[in-house]
């Protein structure tokens, strides 16, 4: 719910499925907004609104400066300097002091500028903001910022020093307030506060949120914006058109251009650079909404994994759907038996599983493709079992989660790089009068398909191999009375493609850079081996 967020409906709805309401006023609109002044060189706009501040400034009228980058106001800034007009100037530079600046733009002839980000949610009072004066007046007698903030607040507290400060800050108010009441109804008699903008802006948005910040409240204000054929929306669209208006028109240097009809056409302008940008964010939407539906996918399987949940289940199904397809690479359906490729598919299962399998040639001619997959799942399967019955179940359980989580995020961090790599090509495709976009969502896909048939091929292939390791010997602890004890040492769990066992390591062959043996997490040399 927001009056500046009208002209982007469209993208809000679009995106995030969001309507936008324009919320009345609390009191009537009565501020005046003047028509777009057009010159054709940026040296005689600038020497224009200079004299338009300095008209508002000799009738007390107060007037904030919005323009589009520091370097521009400090070129106003130094105009006026010139002109010897007071003015407060906001380059970013002074964080703490900005609020300050922008809540006492409405004081009786203030000449403020600020870029068009400057101040978002402060209040400009006309006649002055009491509150902000008097914090100010509390730093300036020396008052501790920190309690100054506190004193301005309205928490319960019992701090008897920011009770004190609490009480002369609302007396400061009551005072201040008598002050700034008067000033008020003078600045209201001036015009209310003048919002005068060096230029347009590419969206709507932010110049509505300019002149948005005069006329609040019901109190009256104006708002006008200059422009030249020099600025950058004004080059973008139309501006030679505008400039040929002027030169048969034989306009004089200094002579503007007022006219609604130009005012919509900028508008206009401002318009098409509003789509062109909404087009280029959807398009970017469109790309991350591939790769979003992907990491939902991926995510889901790690949290599955993360709550320890009983993965059994779905190691037997990666054995089939891996098994499944070798089969139908190496032992198509639409083969004959003869013509299968058995020696590579029993390489294969000797290297995954560690299993031999004999299959003679009257054997194998008997077989179906599905016969086939039954037959080695069956002893697939079987060894499957006969490991978990070695080990344990619950280490067998813990084994396929450590396995799935680091096969898991092994490759989907290769596949994020290759991801990324096609993103940067993928425009090319355009030059073969294909869609990238189209392309894109097919190669991500046969990505993504590639990568999840790896990780239950690895995940079946590491499950197998996996070893248990026995840790070192703990590490030799003496007592305050001096009888030893030894701290409980952990296993160390192994990827190896041997079968036979490693033998523990010996205390005195650890490596510095090593897990310490005491299972504190830390390197050995910043451990147990620190004093050594």
């Amino acid at each position: 719910m927001t009056g500046t967020a009208a002209t982007e409906r469209v993208e809000f709805f679009h995106i995030y499925k969001l309507d936008v309401i324009e919320v009345p006023t609390n009191a009537n609109m009565i501020r005046l907004d003047h028509a777009d002044m057009i010159y054709k060189t940026e040296k005689e706009k600038f020497e224009a609104i200079v004299n338009e501040i300095a008209e508002c400034n000799k009738n007390g009228q107060p007037v904030l400066v919005g323009t589009r980058s520091i370097e521009k106001s400090e070129k106003v800034s130094a105009l006026l300097r010139r002109r010897g007009i007071q003015h407060n100037l906001l380059n970013a530079k002074f964080h703490e002091h900005e609020a300050y600046i922008i809540a006492q733009a409405g004081r009786k002839g203030a000449v403020t500028i600020a870029t068009n980000m400057a101040g978002r949610g402060t209040d400009i009072v006309l006649g002055g903001n009491p509150q902000y004066l008097s914090k100010e007046k509390l730093k300036n007698w020396g008052t501790d910022t920190e309690l100054v903030a506190l004193a301005s607040e309205y928490t319960p507290t019992e701090d008897p020093k920011v009770l004190e400060v609490r009480v002369q800050y609302q007396k400061l108010v009551e005072e201040t307030k008598a002050e700034t009441d008067k000033e008020h109804e003078e600045v209201i008699q001036a015009g209310g506060l003048h919002v005068l903008g060096t230029e347009r802006h590419e969206s709507r948005r932010i110049d509505n949120q300019l002149r948005g910040r005069s006329g609040r409240q019901g109190d009256p204000g104006s708002s006008r914006f200059y422009l030249s054929l020099e600025d950058e929306l004004m080059r973008l669209f139309g501006s030679d058109r505008i400039s040929y208006v002027m030169d048969k028109l034989g306009m004089e240097q200094g002579q503007e251009i007022q006219h609604p009809l130009i005012s919509r056409a900028i508008e206009s302008a401002q318009r098409k650079v509003e789509a062109m940008n909404f087009d280029i964010r959807k398009q970017l939407l469109d790309y991350d909404n591939v790769m979003n539906t992907q990491r939902e996918v991926i995510y889901e399987q790690r949290q599955m994994v993360l709550e320890g949940e009983d993965l059994k289940g779905r190691y037997l199904e990666m054995m089939d759907e891996v098994v499944g397809e070798k089969l139908l690479a190496f032992c198509p359906a639409s083969e004959y038996p003869e013509k299968w490729e058995i020696a590579a598919l029993l390489t294969w299962l000797k290297q995954s599983f560690g299993l031999d399998f004999n299959f003679s040639h009257d054997e194998i001619l008997k077989f179906t493709q599905e016969t086939f997959k039954e037959r080695l799942l069956a002893d697939i399967k079987k060894a499957y079992e006969q490991k978990e019955g070695s080990l344990s179940p619950e280490m067998m359980r813990f084994l396929e989660q450590r396995v799935m989580l680091q096969v898991v995020d092994n490759c989907w961090k290769e596949h994020l790089y290759d991801i990324d790599q096609l993103r940067k090509g993928i425009s090319l495709r355009a030059y073969g009068q294909k869609d990238p976009l189209v392309e894109y969502q097919l190669e991500a896909y046969r990505l993504f398909s590639n990568m999840t048939m790896r990780i239950k091929e690895e995940v079946t292939d590491y499950i197998f191999k996996v070893k248990l390791v026995a840790g070192p010997p703990p590490p030799v602890r003496r007592q305050e009375n001096d009888s030893v004890s030894r701290t409980p040492g952990p296993s160390k769990i192994g990827m190896s493609n041997s079968s036979k066992p490693k033998q523990p390591q010996k205390l005195d062959k650890i490596g510095r850079n090593d897990p310490c043996p005491c299972g504190s997490g830390k390197k050995y040399k910043k451990c147990c081996g620190a004093d050594k």
